[in-house]
């Protein structure tokens, strides 16, 4: 209405009454054809009589009177001409104030009731009180406020009792603003115009006032304290219909008072009238084409479509600009009355460009669009009024617009401002509205709408007044706070709209977004009419009717303002700032049809890239080119993506981001840009889902994180002071010298890696004059990262923690009263944007995000405005001579700490609501170096490998954390405080002190069991008793027999010179292979008993593998162990301790001969220095020798020797032994240099790996084996006799080999028994010679007898043990000692009829590996061996059953003379090449020795185990392990307090023996007291020597309560039994089918239980209480301070359930539909990988976790398969109640896939959930599609599946597909979009994606 008022021509438009009155005269006929009957005209006529004016409204007359105070009659608003409906309403507005009734005037939001209501009061002189209702309206607004005056406090009229006293017209304006209970306090005074007033008067009605006064004097009533109520006194109230607008309904007594009228919209014809008197020079089709579309948009239809209503009432600006400017678009004009595309969905926006289309108003080819500003020209004469020159297309254009109070200084750019084209399009169209109207701009966070606001204002000279909106503020913030002057008396302050107002200046309002709608009502009547009613009384008036006012009452401006009346500044302007309305949330649309009156709308469009990449350029000049250009790429991609957890990324990466990432990128070039966007986006903290999007995208715009900062990672980074001068890593800083010392923090810190790379990116964003956001979990030292980054750099510190009850005054000044005198107290962040200390703001996400978006401004333009009136600026310029001004100092700076947002702390989004103005830094746990070193520092007496568990142990935890498994995040805290309890008290077990961190979760079972076997697996033993040591049991050892002598070397025995060949090797290759990687799980063995088992874990391999050898390398720190495999051949090596496993496959080097039965047989043998990570390879059957580097994956061949084809064809019935079998000698293997010989062959060849030559030499005999038993002396053993010679050769390999070795004979003679005889010797060959000698205190234990020399041990099938002592370098006959064995190892019998039907029936010793390894450090023998070669019945008592096995490991020590069998797990899988396997060894476990007094085992299934044998080792572990569980010596715990009883001690003595023993404490009597003195006893002084005679002082016996008497455990165990079988018969469920369903339903527990957790939690989230404003109990409000002082009551606070806003949607359930693959491939490869059987368990996962959970989840499940693609098996109104039914829905999905076609539907499947789910009504839309990978199969692309995925922006849709074969699955999910697919290898895992899938939206929503 304004614009109707203003915009009348002034005096000389006669052209204009003219049209006017042209169309008053044309009555517009109806539409219809039909004729309709012309109303009268209502004719509006003044008649001057002696009795006083008359109005006459038609037929209705009023007579008027003279105002008392004529300032308070409304001026100026009258319309010349007046349109007929308007006058129609005004007639029944008369007709009702002459009945004395009060009027309700209602309709659509938008001035026009109010410009009725003052039309009439103008045209009948009455006078007004005007009362705009809000949230916040109290009953004291209404009735009387109490004020303080010279100390007394007073009640002051309020406008409902000055209008009723003083005979004026009450206008309330918005009723259903209110809060209910405010307005019945009116309902008394409106019925009978009576009221009670605080102060003890009673207005009473006049006519029973003039009654009294006719019996009374009025000094009588006015005694009585009564007052006439005026009978000209009447109610106007202005409302919009609720429930159709957002508010209270009325309250039905309140609503019967009034006479209601409906004020709808002009009639056509009245608005054109005005609009062509508007607009005299726009075309006039154009306008009616304009006021049609209008009007359409208002019509009943478009709002049941829930479309807004169009502001028809602003469309005058708009003709008014066109008056202007005749080629602007009238489509963009109208977008910015009704900005459809930002408030409507996609229906909506083709609606509305519909009727555009009929209406002709779309773009045409004519229309030209503003380019840019071409200058702004003062006015001479005029002030605050200039010339703006506009281009527009071709055009320039120029008119007259209001400008500021600044000097005008035109210019095209500033230094912080980079002109773009839109940017300049955008100000130019801003200049155009700003002539007619106020502004909002909407756009996106960081996109820069404060610098565009501040641009406009310095183009236009104006001042600006930041204001920031925030949640809760209330109508007095926004314009007048209380405070108290120094005398005590209250009195009201200007808040900044106001006094902006007064000035001129340009409020910017920053997040109208962010208020509540009711709050910004008190601004319409501002920003329609220009004026405002303040709570002092104060008026201020439009400039135009402040000046008509002065001249009609002839004032000064004096007197006006001693009646409180002000002129508003022509100049003022409001511009708002909001971010978009987000289209089809379910959270209130903050764009509605109130908001839309009030503003033009101007829309920022993000920067396209060319304009972002010049703005980047021009605002940081030295910024690398690619990198900005690759930035760029990127975020545009996010932008334009259609998936909203795509588009929250994109939000991260504002403008104002990117020009972050930019500064530091020019500053620190070496920076990389994926940490930059990690960190801007602080993926670290996302969700799954959307981190794995993130990802995707970045690995999709080549941004990868590079391989030097892998590296440079374990570098570590030093922080050093040197002559005032910090340098962490590569920044420096200068120290800062603060002037508060004690406020620089010091706290403990042990610096580690991880935490100081945080701190050096501090301080680059630091010097940067950044403020920093530190996000991260709880514990991981926030904190103390912060306080120690301040006490370096030597900067004081204020600190503020923040909770849920921070209100924004509380963040500011803390208000108290002193001496009835209201002061401030600064808050520490005001202290320190005065005095430039660092501000720590910690736990900022546990205050609400309204209470700290105040923090925005003050980090954003610097300006921030406190509770008292004062105001804090940047520019000191501004304040000088400004007591109230507080510059904010130069060193200020911000540092917020939070925790990171979702689950499990559910804290505010601080990070989503401000992150972007902040530069953010993730803290996470130390990784595992930085935590050990740092541990060490808090625990340097605590063992290393405790540490290291400790470490391990909580990393695992955390990982699971983040994957959810579990829900509590365990930090480094948690891990301090358990290093330093072990630091203190050393005796006390580990086990025993995690407990301290492990027993929140003691009740929780699931929980309980992960934690519990997470730290079994890094070897903490908890739970475990010092008494559970379960050593295998030990056999004696036969005693050792001197059975013969070997002799060699002799005058006459033979020997031969044999020549060696030297000559070069051929080496072919290298060809490069991939070394794949595979992390290594370890589970330590100990957890919870000790045995010999050390620890084990798996090697990757597939079921038709075969482990053919394994070999150790001992390294300094860490021990290798390299495995060969073969079928297909591959290697694998890992390190002990180590995290990784290595794997070559060498399948294209080996391939499989696919005609012929070849089974290749490779050994390996690992290099030493300075070959050290290389290792040979050797195929025994084509003596294949290939040279493997694992670091780079080099293979080469060495070609030495003779060389076998693999045969060619070879028949299965053909002899398999008559092959030739080349062997390999390997135990100088670390020398680089081996030995090969073939079975039955007459040569060695010697390789010199190093040297790259081999030597062989031509034997005379036929070597059946060789042993290397040293360097120089091989032991060869002939084939088929058994018979041993000794070659002898020069000492090296190296050393010159042109010479010659011998070979000598060994004579081998039994020992004589006596009598002459000897025994008859059978020569046998041994499995193992050891290649070094037994320490000579070994060999003496061993034999007996004291004993120095050199000496051998070996051992061979018929012995345990065998020591040649002298052997090989005593030419002296050599004693042989021998430990027999009862039976022979092959012997016939030993071979079980099992084992035969197993192995296929060959001959047992033609296995190629024997399995035994000497460890002459521990004096042992080891060696696999079968059960049937055990003595089972001797180690198992007889009813115990032996456990299943692989093998045992016979352990024979000659140090204690036992042997002890150790049992091996058995395999979890076996090859079915069982032939295969029986030749490679007699057990299903390989052996090699490891470390000094260890074992390491392999077993066909590929299970790696480590094995401790050696006794001092064991010992030694066995201690450590009992100190980890903590001794506990079963005593009972003496409590005993030390007391100095003031007595001096006489001398000591035994004391009185008490008889009874009773118990004496102190007393110096009796002897086994305790506290006394002198006597015997405990815990007193003096004594002789300490008594306990007994008395328990204190006293728990763990084992009392370990002990539950066995009856109690049963009676308990039965009570359980019976109420199971209760439940189940009550279900009508058997016992097979609980079983059955406890299969499923016990496989998914664990994830069900945490879906759960973070559904109640976020459900108690939901329920969190508000703060309940306007109480007359609770705690104090601080915003109330001063009414408590004057005496009110309703001026507290207190929590309460916040009534959900009125008209606020309704919170709708989400809405899921599991779609499950039910189709014939999930049965037909249900037994390859359990695919059928995961989707069962997901169903049930699904139906367990949402249960009880209906009114927030409203799901069901369907399936496809060859059927269909609609097969229903849950509805969602038939959810199944019992387990019974749950299984029933499974045992369904079984017999479909079983028994259907076969088929596909899975694009048919998604594809309708998809539509179906969209269709309903929800808060938000899930479909889950489980498939399995094979879409390919039935010709469906993945293109087209991605387009049905995406078909539908509404319904969040995922896939799953289910093990594929080969690599489809990758392939799929590749292309698909990130984080809606997923590919479950493992079926395991469709659990935990799914729970995935809830958690990352659930808490996206939450």
């Amino acid at each position: 209405m304004q614009s109707r008022l203003l915009l009348l021509p002034a005096g000389g438009g006669a052209a204009a009454v003219a049209a006017l009155r042209r169309l008053s005269n044309i009555a517009l006929k109806p539409l219809s054809g039909a004729r309709v009957p012309v109303p009268v005209p209502v004719r509006v006529r003044r008649l001057e009589t002696a009795a006083g004016d008359i109005i006459s409204i038609g037929d209705v007359q009023f007579k008027l009177k003279q105002p008392k105070n004529p300032e308070l009659v409304p001026l100026k608003h009258m319309l010349e001409p007046l349109p007929q409906a308007l006058a129609q309403h005004l007639r029944w507005i008369m007709q009702k104030d002459l009945l004395g009734q009060d009027v309700f005037l209602i309709g659509p939001p938008g001035p026009l009731r109010r410009s009725i209501a003052m039309q009439y009061l103008e045209l009948t002189k009455r006078e007004v009180e005007y009362m705009a209702l809000s949230r916040d309206t109290t009953e004291t607004d209404l009735k009387q406020r109490r004020e303080i005056r010279a100390g007394t406090a007073l009640y002051l009229d309020q406008c409902a009792v000055r209008a009723a006293t003083e005979g004026r017209i009450l206008v309330l304006e918005g009723l259903e603003k209110a809060e209910r209970n405010v307005l019945p306090v009116l309902n008394n005074l409106l019925e009978n115009r009576e009221m009670q007033l605080e102060d003890g008067r009673f207005l009473m009605s006049a006519a029973r006032y003039d009654k009294l006064l006719k019996e009374h004097t009025k000094e009588e009533l006015d005694a009585w304290k009564i007052v006439r109520v005026s009978e000209d006194f009447r109610v106007i109230a202005l409302g919009l219909p609720v429930p159709k607008y957002l508010g209270n309904p009325l309250d039905p007594p309140l609503r019967s008072r009034f006479q209601a009228r409906d004020i709808y919209s002009l009639p056509f014809k009245d608005q054109l009238a005005l609009l062509y008197a508007v607009g005299p020079n726009v075309p006039s089709e154009r306008v009616s084409q304009m006021l049609s579309f209008a009007t359409t948009l208002c019509s009943q239809e478009s709002t049941t479509l829930g479309l807004p209503e169009f502001p028809a009432d602003n469309l005058a600006a708009l003709v008014k600009i066109m008056d202007v400017i005749p080629m602007l678009s009238a489509q963009q004009l109208l977008h910015r009355l009704y900005p459809y595309d930002l408030i409507l969905g996609k229906e909506g926006r083709t609606g509305v460009e519909d009727v555009l289309k009929t209406f002709e108003l779309l773009d045409s080819s004519s229309s030209l669009t503003t380019k840019t500003v071409l200058g702004i020209k003062e006015i001479s004469g005029q002030a605050s009024q200039a010339i703006a020159t506009l281009q527009i297309g071709d055009k320039e254009v120029a008119f007259q617009i209001p400008v500021g109070t600044k000097r005008l200084k035109f210019h095209n750019g500033s230094l912080n401002f980079v002109r773009t084209s839109s940017h300049d399009r955008l100000l130019a169209e801003m200049i155009q509205s700003h002539m007619v109207k106020d502004l909002c701009l909407i756009g996106g966070k960081g996109c820069g709408k404060t610098v565009i606001a501040k641009e406009f204002a310095d183009l236009l000279a104006y001042r600006i007044e930041p204001i920031t909106l925030y949640q809760d503020m209330t109508a007095r913030d926004l314009l007048q706070q209380r405070y108290t002057l120094p005398n005590g008396d209250t009195a009201w302050r200007h808040a900044p709209l106001v006094t902006a107002a007064l000035e001129g200046k340009l409020v910017v309002l920053d997040g109208i977004h962010r208020v509540n709608p009711g709050t910004l009502a008190v601004l319409q009547r501002l920003i329609h009419d220009r004026e405002l009613t303040l709570y002092d009384g104060s008026r201020l008036l439009r400039a135009d009717r402040y000046e008509e006012l002065k001249k009609v009452l002839s004032l000064s401006d004096e007197d006006l303002q001693k009646r409180l009346i002000y002129p508003i500044h022509p100049s003022f302007r409001i511009l708002a700032l909001a971010e978009p309305p987000v289209v089809g949330s379910s959270a209130q649309q903050w764009l509605g049809s109130e908001l839309l009156t009030m503003f033009l709308f101007h829309s920022i469009r993000p920067l396209a890239l060319k304009e972002e990449a010049e703005v980047l350029r021009k605002i940081i000049p030295h910024v690398p080119e690619e990198a900005v250009a690759q930035l760029l790429r990127f975020t545009h991609k996010l932008r334009q993506a259609s998936d909203p957890t795509v588009q929250s990324l994109a939000s991260s990466l504002s403008t104002r981001q990117l020009l972050r990432i930019c500064n530091r990128f020019s500053h620190y070039p070496e920076e990389n840009l994926y940490h930059a966007v990690n960190k801007a986006c602080l993926s670290r903290f996302l969700p799954n889902l959307a981190r794995s999007a993130l990802q995707k995208n970045l690995k999709d715009s080549g941004i990868e994180a590079t391989s030097d900062e892998v590296e440079e990672k374990e570098a570590d980074i030093r922080c050093e002071i040197k002559s005032g001068i910090l340098t962490i890593g590569r920044v420096s800083v200068p120290l800062y010298n603060p002037d508060e010392k004690m406020k620089v923090p010091d706290v403990l810190f042990y610096e580690n890696t991880q935490h100081m790379e945080v701190m050096e990116d501090m301080l680059k964003d630091f010097l940067l004059g950044e403020h920093l956001l530190l996000v991260g979990n709880q514990g991981v030292g926030k904190n103390k990262i912060v306080d120690h980054f301040l006490h370096l750099l030597n900067r004081p510190r204020e600190y503020l923690q923040l909770h849920r009850d921070t209100t924004v005054q509380s963040l500011t000044l803390q208000p108290s009263v002193q001496q009835g005198i209201i002061t401030y107290e600064d808050s520490p962040l005001v202290k320190a944007v005065k005095l430039g200390h660092i501000l720590v703001i910690d736990e900022a996400d546990k205050a609400p995000t309204n209470v700290t978006c105040i923090l925005k401004t003050l980090v954003e333009s610097g300006e921030m405005i406190l509770s008292d009136g004062r105001r804090i600026v940047v520019d000191p310029t501004s304040a000088e001579g400004r007591p109230d001004v507080i510059v904010v100092h130069p060193d200020f700076r911000m540092i917020v700490l939070a925790n990171r947002p979702g689950f499990p702390f559910l804290g505010n989004d601080f990070f989503g609501a401000l992150g972007d103005i902040f530069s953010c830094n993730a803290v996470d746990n130390p990784k595992p170096r930085s935590e050990l070193a740092m541990l060490r520092q808090y625990g340097p007496d605590v063992p290393e490998s405790v540490l290291q568990k400790l470490v391990s142990a909580f990393g695992e935890l955390r990982n699971m954390a983040d994957q959810g498994i579990i829900t509590y995040p365990y930090s480094t805290r948690e891990v301090v405080n358990i290093v330093k309890h072990l630091q203190k008290f050393p005796t006390e077990g580990l086990a025993n002190v995690v407990r301290n961190v492990f027993d929140f979760d003691s009740y929780n079972g699931e929980m309980r069991e992960i934690l519990i076997n997470t730290l079994h697996k890094h070897g903490i033993p908890i739970g475990a008793k010092p008494t559970n040591v379960q050593l295998a049991k030990e056999l004696p050892l036969p005693d050792c027999k001197l059975t013969s002598h070997w002799t060699f070397n002799q005058p006459d025995s033979t020997r031969w010179k044999l020549p060696i060949k030297t000559q070069q090797a051929d080496v072919k290759g290298p060809v490069y292979l991939k070394v794949q990687g595979y992390p290594l799980e370890r589970h330590e063995s100990r957890g919870f008993s000790f045995t010999e088992h050390q620890a084990h874990w798996r090697i990757p391999l597939h079921e038709v593998n075969i482990v053919c050898d394994v070999a150790t390398v001992k390294g300094e720190a860490k021990d290798s162990i390299f495995i060969a495999t073969c079928n297909p051949v591959s290697l694998y090596s890992m390190t002990t301790p180590g995290n990784a496993i290595h794997c070559m496959d060498l399948y294209d080097i080996f391939p499989r001969n696919s005609g012929g039965f070849w089974q290749p047989f490779v050994t390996v043998a690992p290099l030493g220095q300075p070959l050290h990570d290389q290792v040979v390879l050797h195929e025994e059957q084509s003596n294949v020798i290939l040279l493997l580097n694992l670091t780079n994956g080099a293979v080469s061949r060495i070609i030495s020797g003779e060389e076998q084809q693999a045969p060619k064809k070879a028949y299965w019935w053909a002899n398999r032994d008559d092959r030739n079998i080349y062997k390999m000698c390997r135990e100088f293997s670390h020398k680089n240099w081996l030995v090969f010989y073939k079975k039955q062959g007459t040569s060695l060849d010697v390789l010199d790996v190093l040297e790259g030559c081999s030597h062989s030499i031509t034997l005379p005999i036929e070597v059946n084996s060789v042993h290397l038993v040293a360097e120089d002396r091989w032991l060869l053993v002939e084939s088929k006799t058994n018979k041993k010679f000794l070659l002898t050769k020069p000492m090296s390999a190296g050393s010159d080999l042109s010479g010659t070795c011998q070979l000598h004979v060994i004579h081998e003679e039994p020992v004589s028994t006596g009598f002459g005889n000897t025994a008859a010797m059978e020569l046998s060959s041994p499995d193992m010679v050891s290649k070094e000698e037994l320490p000579s205190e070994n060999l003496s234990v061993a034999l007996g007898q004291k004993i120095v020399s050199p000496n051998r041990i070996l051992s061979d099938e018929n012995s345990y043990a065998t020591i040649v002592v002298g052997f090989p370098d005593l030419m002296s006959p050599n004693e042989v000692y021998t430990w027999k064995r009862k039976a022979s190892l092959d012997s016939a019998g030993a071979v079980s009829t099992k084992n035969r039907f197993f192995r296929g029936s060959y001959e047992s010793r033609s296995v190629k590996q024997s399995n035994c390894i000497t460890l002459t450090g521990a004096n042992q023998v080891i060696r696999a061996v079968a059960v049937e070669d055990v003595p089972i019945s001797e180690i198992y008592p007889k009813d115990v059953k032996p456990p299943n096995t692989a093998g045992f490991l016979e352990v024979t020590d000659l140090n204690s003379k036992r042997i002890k069998y150790i049992p091996i797990p058995s395999a979890l899988i076996i090859s079915p090449y069982t032939q295969w396997l029986s030749k490679i060894s007699d057990t299903d476990v390989l052996i090699a020795p490891i470390g000094e007094g260890g074992v390491v085992t392999v077993d066909m299934g590929g299970h790696v185990r480590l094995w401790e044998t050696g006794f001092d080792h064991l010992q030694r572990s066995l201690l450590e392990w009992r100190t980890m569980i903590g001794q506990e010596d079963g005593r009972p715990l003496q409590i005993t307090v030390e007391r100095d009883s003031g007595l001096d001690v006489t001398a000591p003595k035994h004391g009185r023996i008490d008889v009874d023993n009773t118990p004496h404490v102190g007393g110096n009597t009796w002897a086994g007291g305790t506290g006394g003195r002198d006597t015997a006893g405990l815990g007193g002084k003096g004594g002789p020597y300490r008594l306990d005679a007994g008395h328990k002082v204190y006293q728990v016996s763990q084992a009392e309560k370990d002990a539950v008497p066995e009856e109690v455990k049963r009676a308990a165990r039965a009570m359980a039994e019976k109420a199971f079988k209760e439940r189940l018969k009550e279900i009508h469920m058997s016992e097979y089918d609980a079983a059955t369903y406890e299969r499923f339903s016990g496989a998914i527990r664990r994830q069900v239980q945490s879906i759960r957790v973070i559904l109640d939690s976020l459900q108690a989230k939901g329920k969190e209480r508000q703060w309940l404003r306007h109480q007359s109990i609770g705690e104090l409000d601080d915003t109330k301070i001063i009414d408590g002082l004057t005496g009110e009551k309703a001026i507290y606070k207190r929590r309460g359930e916040l009534e959900p806003e009125l008209g606020s949607p309704q919170q709708k359930p989400k809405r899921l539909r599991l779609l499950v693959d039910v189709s014939g491939s999930m049965y037909r490869f249900n037994g390859l990988d359990g695919r059928l059987e995961r989707s069962m368990e997901a169903v049930c996962m699904v139906l367990e976790a949402f249960e009880n959970y209906e009114h927030k989840f409203k799901y069901d499940i369907v399936g496809h398969s060859g059927d269909g693609f609609n097969i229903e098996l849950v509805r969602s109104d038939k959810l199944p109640r019992n387990n019974k039914e749950r299984l029933q829905i499974m045992k369904t999905m079984h017999a479909h896939s079983q028994f259907c076609m076969s088929g596909d539907h899975t694009l048919e499947g998604t594809e309708h959930a998809i539509q179906e789910v969209a269709k309903e009504e929800a808060d938000e839309r899930f479909v889950i599609v489980l498939s399995d990978a094979n879409l390919e199969r039935y010709g469906i692309s993945p293109a087209r599946f991605t387009q049905v995925l995406t078909c539908n922006p509404q319904v969040n849709a995922f896939a799953i597909f289910i093990g594929s074969l080969g690599d489809q699955a990758v392939r799929l999910q590749q292309i698909l979009p990130a984080g809606r697919s997923f590919v479950a290898m493992d079926t395991k895992q469709i659990p935990q994606i799914l729970q995935q899938i809830f958690t990352s939206t659930m808490l996206l929503t939450a």
